[in-house]
């Protein structure tokens, strides 16, 4: 049989803006001198006569529509469409016309077209008014024609849509299978064979109508007969005993009603169909079982909305999970469902069993992922009443206890969804984001760190073995997280506890993950931009523990070096003056020996500019004032205090009734190579149209109009120019 990639019919667009069919060939892209350049050619089938040459005209717009489509426009009223059979000769095509225009063949248009174009409407008509499919006789002498036919209308919706029509109103699925019977009866293989490419191209379809026909009781195991003839198997499989005679339906709790029943198994049918029998779909295919995936899920809802609607079938099934007298393979067998869920759950994650823990998982990583809000809401209500034994804080330590499989990074996931304020406030209670995150960090926030303060309480990780920095690594995304999004709580937290000094211990890990979690956390705290974060910093002394891990990184060009340059490169450019001055002030000698890269120089080169403004700004105001120096009242409000909002938070207490800690701020702004001087702080940020002066004068001469200049003048002045300063 002759191949059929390039195979194509060739459409013109006529007068009545009707597609006309040219005639079907084949089609190839070569040079032809007459077109003096590379052309579309396209011979015909029947007789090998040329029904088209095309020049690939370099600023033609061509269109690819429907994988199996290509339309373009010659002149102003003359439109061409090639019908493919098969995507790969499309595409073969495609890529040929995107070379010669010197586009990347993923695009689907290769040129703009003006928006008063109405070419993309006149594309989607192609096809449209060629009538009818019109099927073979189901014969077995047709099978092979009929196998071609279904398979090569998967690339056009449009032909999908209309041989799907014809083969329900010609009630084809039954003579089929009537024909597999004769087949399976005869032994014809080859016959056989081309009825599992027909069933097989009947699902990929991916129309609902020939479903509902196929999973139909009467007839879904003569269609799984049919797949059971995979030409690329050396046996046929026996997929109908496995159904029949090996998967058993086990009722825990009997069920009355029929029609449910046979909704449980037709939908386990239709998995097994989808799971075991048909081929996984290839990245182009993977929408084409969308059809049956829908009908999974919509099976599904059926059956639990009976299940809900039962009100005998829940009673039975939650009293047998919450009674303590069941025994644990009873309790193993028990089926999840909706009302008493999240008790039952949290009774199984205590489990001694490992497979009820694991169910357990799975159950509230559905309920989380469906509705957040009920269980935020569950954990606060079981927080009143037994704060030692809550839910929530059962999943952390199952998260903490599983080590490094894949069981603890779903558990992190779902707790950060549960961490997520994007999904607070959806359902009824709109003051939950507040009320939520002060319950997390008074109950739970200390059951989820426990493991980092333990592992860091010396000046290196106390224990460094994979498994523990697995679970470390979890918890340190779930702080990194609460950073970016908690503002006031995770602030206060991290400052009162001193966290990211036991984050950074973690720098001195082997495991290189760990050290690069660690780092990520800090660079999220220093990309707030926070002056409360950055005085905390700067106070402890924090960028010791990345220096030092950078100079024993070497010259070593890995992440751990980027990540690194990247900090202080995000520091330079955004010119954050307080982290700036430290890091210079302490690190100058080491950094001008780094000079693979400019960052170190750029933040050298920024703190000397900003010394040299300090000291321009107080050359002109020393010459402005003619010798006197201001003492401005603006310095009556410290310029270093809090933000009125940050202070009332980090001023009151927390809920446990103890004083929140909060660092001296004085000590925190006590070195000047730390920070700017408040007078440059206040020149740099109060324009002088609003500077309110009333304190006494201290000048050179008494004028009794000046007023005080900046009180930090006498400390930035030298000693030598106090005196004469005195003296006069």
């Amino acid at each position: 049989m002759a191949s059929t990639r390039r195979r194509v019919k060739l459409y013109t667009l006529n007068e009545d803006r009707q597609w006309d069919d040219r005639g079907t060939g084949h089609v190839s892209s070569s040079y032809v001198e007459r077109l003096q350049g590379m052309s579309i050619m396209v011979r015909s089938e029947e007789d090998g006569s040329i029904l088209l040459e095309s020049k690939i005209q370099p600023h033609t717009a061509y269109q690819k529509q429907q994988e199996t489509l290509i339309v373009w426009s010659e002149g102003d009223n003359y439109d061409l469409a090639l019908s493919f059979q098969e995507k790969a000769g499309c595409d073969e095509i495609w890529e040929k016309i995107c070379q010669i225009q010197g586009k990347d063949p993923s695009v689907t248009i290769t040129q703009d077209i003006p928006e008063d174009d109405d070419s993309e409407e006149r594309f989607e008509e192609v096809l449209d008014s060629t009538g009818p499919i019109e099927l073979p006789p189901c014969e077995l002498s047709k099978l092979e024609e009929i196998a071609e036919l279904f398979n090569s209308v998967l690339p056009s919706p449009i032909r999908r849509e209309k041989l799907a029509l014809a083969i329900e109103q010609d009630n084809y699925i039954r003579k089929l299978l009537d024909l597999f019977h004769i087949c399976e009866d005869l032994e014809n293989l080859d016959g056989l064979h081309h009825l599992y490419d027909i069933f097989k191209s009947l699902f990929f379809m991916n129309k609902p109508s020939l479903l509902e026909i196929m999973l139909a009781d009467d007839l879904v195991f003569d269609v799984v007969g049919c797949l059971e003839y995979d030409p690329s198997k050396a046996s046929p499989q026996r997929h109908r005993v496995f159904l029949k005679e090996s998967a058993n339906f086990k009722e825990i709790i009997p069920i009355s009603n029929p029609d449910l029943i046979n909704k449980i198994h037709q939908t386990y049918r239709v998995q097994y169909i989808y799971d075991v029998i048909l081929p996984p779909p290839s990245i182009f295919e993977d929408n084409m079982l969308a059809s049956v995936n829908s009908f999974i899920l919509f099976n599904r809802i059926e059956i639990v909305t009976h299940l809900q609607e039962d009100d005998k079938f829940l009673a039975d099934m939650f009293l047998q999970l919450t009674d303590e007298d069941t025994l644990e393979e009873r309790r193993k067998q028990l089926a999840l469902v909706h009302h008493g869920l999240l008790p039952a759950m949290e009774m199984l994650l205590v489990s001694d069993c490992e497979e009820n823990r694991l169910s357990a998982v799975e159950m509230f990583s559905q309920v989380v992922d469906i509705s957040p809000y009920l269980v935020r809401d569950f954990i606060m209500k079981e927080g009143q009443t037994q704060e030692e034994d809550m839910l929530i804080n059962h999943i952390i330590d199952f998260m903490i206890c599983d080590g490094d499989t894949g069981n603890a990074f779903q558990l992190s996931q779902l707790i950060r969804t549960m961490l997520d304020p994007e999904n607070m406030a959806l359902g009824a209670n709109k003051m939950e984001k507040s009320e939520f995150l002060s319950f997390f960090y008074k109950h739970s926030m200390h059951v989820m760190t426990a493991p980092l303060f333990a592992a860091t309480c010396d000046d290196k990780p106390s224990k460094d073995d994979y498994v523990n920095s697995v679970t470390l690594g979890h918890i340190l995304e779930l702080l990194t997280f609460c950073v970016e999004h908690h503002t006031y709580h995770i602030k206060n937290y991290v400052i009162s506890k001193d966290l990211l000094r036991r984050v950074l211990v973690l720098m001195k890990s082997q495991h290189k993950f760990l050290v690069l979690n660690s780092l990520r956390f800090m660079r999220r705290i220093v990309g707030l931009k926070d002056e409360f974060y950055n005085r905390y910093i700067v106070k402890g002394q924090l960028f010791d523990p990345v220096v030092t891990a950078f100079k024993n990184n070497g010259q070593r060009y890995n992440l751990l070096n980027s990540a690194i340059v990247e900090l202080f490169e995000f520091i330079r450019v955004e010119d954050i003056k307080s982290l700036c001055s430290h890091v210079c002030s302490k690190y100058t000698p080491f950094f001008k020996e780094v000079t693979y890269v400019s960052t170190f120089k750029g933040i050298l080169q920024r703190d000397e500019q900003e010394l040299d403004r300090k000291q321009n700004r107080m050359l002109e105001r020393g010459s402005l004032n003619h010798g006197t120096i201001h003492v401005n009242s603006r310095l009556r409000r410290d310029v270093r205090a809090l933000d009125e909002d940050e202070e009332l938070w980090f001023d009151q207490e927390d809920e446990n009734g103890e004083e929140t800690v909060t660092l001296d701020q004085s000590d925190l702004l006590n070195e000047e190579s730390s920070f700017k001087n408040r007078k440059t702080f206040v020149n740099e940020k109060t324009p002088p149209s609003i500077v309110n002066n009333k304190r006494p004068l201290v000048g050179l001469v008494d004028y009794p109009d000046d007023e005080d200049e900046d009180e930090d003048e006498s400390e930035t002045t030298s000693p030598a120019k106090r005196a004469r300063l005195n003296a006069s």
